[in-house]
């Protein structure tokens, strides 16, 4: 039991210290464009979402409707109720109904390909460990951000908005090493990422919804060119 929760929290320790650094960069946005330390901790403990946070404080700035926040955070966040769809499958019985919607509070991309990849299924114990350290860090990362203020300069608070995409590298390589399947399924998320970019009209679909698209396109097309054959049980 307690075996599990610390390797959960072993495994979510690069996530937390990643988010740290996405964070800061909110926590000094926050600030800089008026709100109180205090407010910026605020919504990072309450939302644990980095796009729809940034997103979130651009219409809080431009004096957006609630509706408008709704709408926007619904769209952006889409993609999580996917996430905890495909990942309720690998839950165990100790996972209850109000375990799980605790569990989902701290689902990001990350914490969600982590547990996927886990053998067999998971427990309380390690998930509850795995979103652990990943909260602290994105808690703590706004913590030093919005302390932080103005203080650094520009370039280095746009360089460390990208700290997030190195985490999402360390998270596909590895397994993309070993598995042609997966080599397969990121190939075709960049093809169909870059179509929806440039091509007309689709380029007009907002952010959230094109990850959607494109993860769930990625995602049939895998399991149709890589079916995983179900072992029968005597």
């Amino acid at each position: 039991m307690v075996k599990q929760f610390l390797q959960g929290i072993r495994h979510g320790i690069p996530i937390g210290l990643g988010y740290i650094s996405v964070a800061f960069t909110f926590g000094m946005m926050a600030v800089s464009e008026g709100l109180s330390i205090g407010q910026a901790v605020l919504i990072s403990m309450t939302n644990v979402t980095s796009a729809g946070q940034f997103a979130g404080l651009d219409l809080m700035l431009a004096g957006g409707s609630m509706i408008e926040m709704a709408l926007t955070q619904l769209t952006i966040n889409l993609r999580y109720a996917l996430m905890s769809l495909s990942l309720s499958q690998k839950m165990d019985e100790s996972m209850n109904s109000l375990r799980r919607m605790i569990f989902a509070f701290v689902n990001t991309d990350e914490v969600f390909a982590v547990a996927s990849g886990q053998p067999g299924t998971v427990g309380k114990n390690y998930l509850f460990g795995l979103i652990l350290t990943p909260y602290l860090g994105w808690a703590l990362g706004t913590l030093m951000g919005a302390a932080a203020g103005s203080l650094l300069p520009v370039m280095v608070r746009n360089a460390l908005g990208i700290a997030i995409y190195g985490m999402f590298l360390a998270i596909f390589i590895p397994p993309a090493k070993k598995l042609k399947s997966v080599r397969v399924v990121v190939a075709i998320s960049a093809i169909l990422s870059c179509v929806m970019r440039y091509t007309p009209y689709l380029n007009q679909i907002s952010g959230g919804f094109v990850i959607i698209l494109c993860a769930v396109s990625a995602s049939a097309l895998g399991a149709w060119l890589f079916p995983v054959r179900e072992v029968e049980q005597e």
